[in-house]
This record gives structure tokens, C-alpha cells and sequence, in this order.
């Protein structure tokens, strides 16, 4: 089966973390994003993925030079500009040759759901699309829907205002797709595939749905980008890594806990490193603290960073106190 992997956004939530790296590249707990989002469609029976790019396709490409993930085989459609969701499906479709039953997932979740169950119940209910849901506390921020006690979607909401909501299952971001859900998707303009390809499929009457109480996150802001890390070290996930990669050097002297260090980054003596990622070549010096932060580049001897994001190219200098910042600080 073949699959669509939205990948062609700029990333802005995350700066500036992506200035220079897209987004679903970044390392989750030791292997990129893309790379985990990729071995979960192939355990759904996903043979064949064709990346939606826009933004820095480059390092996408250079990650495959074999035109290979695993056991499943890697195309490339790269937009000449934006065309938002469903414009990015179509184009992609269009790239591949797609004329079958197929999956669209949005790059930057994170989920144990069975991409094969999502397929059979798209099957069963003889489906033009069939999406995943997930309930959620706070839905007034994502794509929510009204459904039929069958499945088949009433209403397709995106992003409501609070107290206003059909439901509290929102759009987790993985579909399966007839081609004929293509035709409905105008060419060579961008298109949202929430506020209006979805909406054209709830009123033809084939537009189903799978509720699940799996794990699910979208990795795209930064607290849930580090939440993702974590998760696979702390024992939320059924799948636990190793938080300290081989290569990485944290000083004996140096308090690390509920946290993913990269290999090649060094943790100085003295240091308090607790619920952060630390990402690959990352450098916090002697006596420092860090908590609920995510570093990628200098944290100076004795600096306090608290809920932080530190670029690549940032160093902290020594003694500085940050809390609640972005460095560099993101520009639109």
C-alpha cells in the first residue's frame, strides 16, 4: 500500500530548532521523527511512501540515498510552492501515479495506532476517506468532528471556537483515501484538505471514522516536541530507548534525570539536567541547570535555563538566567 507523508511545512512552531532542519528530521529519542513515523506505516502494511516536500527538501533526500526506510520504498514530491494540505496530497498523488486505495499522514504526529486497522474499517464501510480520531481534553485547537453512531462523519469542524465543539474527537492526522477524493482536489492552487476537501466527502455521504484511545502527539511545538523524547525513555510508550546515546559525555559529578542526551553532547560537573532534551553535539558547561528545556547548541558554566529552547548556533553564556525564551528568538 502506498502512503502520502505530509512533510512540507516550515516548521515555525518549532524555532529555532528549524532554522536550518526541518522538523520531522529532529531526533526523537536518538532516531529522526520521520524515520519513526515511517516504521509505524510499515507495520500498518505501508510498501511504498512518497514524501510531500516544500521546505529544505534536501536533508529528506540525502537521509535515503538508497531510496529505502527500512523494508519501504521512498519517492519524493517536491512542490514548486506552498499548496497546503490537499494541494500537497494531489500534487503528490499526481507525482507518483497513485490510483488506488492510499494513506496520508501528517509528518509530525507521533502514534501506536494500527495503520491495518484504519485500513480495514476504511474496507468495511465501503469509504471514499476514512480518518483517525483521537478524544482530547481541549478540543477547540485542532480539526473536530460530529459523528454518526456508524462512524460515517455528520460534520467536519476545523478548529472551533471553545465551547462550541461537536464533539471532543479531533483529526489525528492519518486518512486512507479513495482516488476519487483526488478529483475533488483542484490543481495548481493550495488547497486545505480540513476546511474544505473534507467537508465536499462528509456531504457525499462516505466519509467514515476510527476513534482510538492510542498514543498520539504532535510533535510540532516544542513542549510536545520534548514530551515526545521523554516519552519513549519514561516508560509511556510500550517501546522504551536508552535516554543517554553511546558518544554522548555526562561528567559523573553531573545530576541527569527524565532526560534524552545525543550523542556527541557533553554535560559538564556539577550540572542539573532534569525533564530536557539534549540534543546530538549539545554542550551544557559545569554547575549549570536546565529543566524542561530543550538544547541544541551552548549552555554557559553556571547558567539556569528553565523551559527553554536553545538553537543550534545559540551559546548561553555563563551565569546567564533564561526562563521561558527562545535563542535566538524566532523571526517571522
Amino acid at each position: 500500500m502506498h502512503a502520502v507523508v505530509l512533510v512540507g511545512g516550515f516548521g515555525t512552531r518549532l524555532r529555532p530548532l528549524t532554522n536550518t532542519v526541518p522538523k520531522s528530521m529532529l531526533p526523537i529519542a536518538h532516531v529522526p521523527l520521520i524515520v519513526r513515523h515511517i516504521g509505524q506505516l510499515e507495520r500498518g502494511g505501508v510498501d511504498h511512501v512518497t514524501l510531500a516536500l516544500g521546505f529544505l527538501p534536501e536533508p529528506f533526500i540525502e537521509a535515503f540515498p538508497d531510496g529505502r526506510c527500512g523494508g519501504v520504498r521512498m519517492a519524493y514530491a517536491i512542490e514548486p510552492e506552498p499548496l497546503d494540505t490537499a494541494g500537497a496530497v494531489r500534487f503528490a498523488a499526481d507525482h507518483t501515479g497513485i490510483d488506488d486505495t492510499f494513506v496520508v499522514t501528517n509528518g509530525d504526529n507521533l502514534s501506536d495506532l494500527s495503520v491495518a486497522d484504519l485500513v480495514a474499517t476504511h474496507r468495511a464501510a465501503d469509504a471514499e476517506a476514512t480518518i483517525h480520531l483521537i478524544g482530547v481534553d481541549d478540543p477547540s485547537a485542532f480539526g473536530v468532528v460530529e459523528r454518526h453512531a456508524s462512524g460515517r462523519i455528520v460534520r467536519f469542524v476545523e478548529k472551533p471556537p471553545r465551547g462550541t465543539e461537536p464533539s471532543n474527537l479531533i483529526n489525528a492526522g492519518t486518512y486512507v483515501l479513495e482516488p476519487s477524493v483526488l478529483a475533488r482536489i483542484p490543481a495548481g492552487r493550495p488547497v486545505s484538505i480540513e476546511r474544505e476537501t473534507f467537508p465536499a466527502v462528509a456531504a457525499g455521504g462516505r466519509f467514515f471514522s476510527l476513534p482510538t484511545d492510542d498514543y498520539w502527539i504532535d510533535a510540532g511545538r516544542p513542549e510536545l516536541y520534548r514530551r515526545a523524547n521523554l516519552d519513549l525513555v519514561n516508560g509511556v510508550r510500550a517501546e522504551v530507548c536508552e535516554a543517554i546515546a553511546a558518544g554522548a559525555e555526562v561528567d559523573t559529578d553531573a545530576a541527569v534525570a527524565d532526560t534524552v542526551v545525543g550523542a556527541g553532547a557533553r554535560i559538564g560537573a556539577g550540572s542539573r539536567v532534569t525533564g530536557s532534551v539534549v540534543l546530538p553535539g549539545a554542550r551544557i558547561g559545569r554547575d549549570a541547570v536546565v529543566e524542561d528545556s530543550i538544547v541544541a547548541g551552548t549552555v554557559g558554566h553556571g547558567a539556569v535555563v528553565v523551559r527553554t529552547v536553545v538553537g543550534v548556533d545559540a551559546k548561553i553564556s555563563d551565569g546567564e538566567h533564561l526562563r521561558d525564551a527562545r535563542v535566538p528568538e524566532p523571526v517571522d
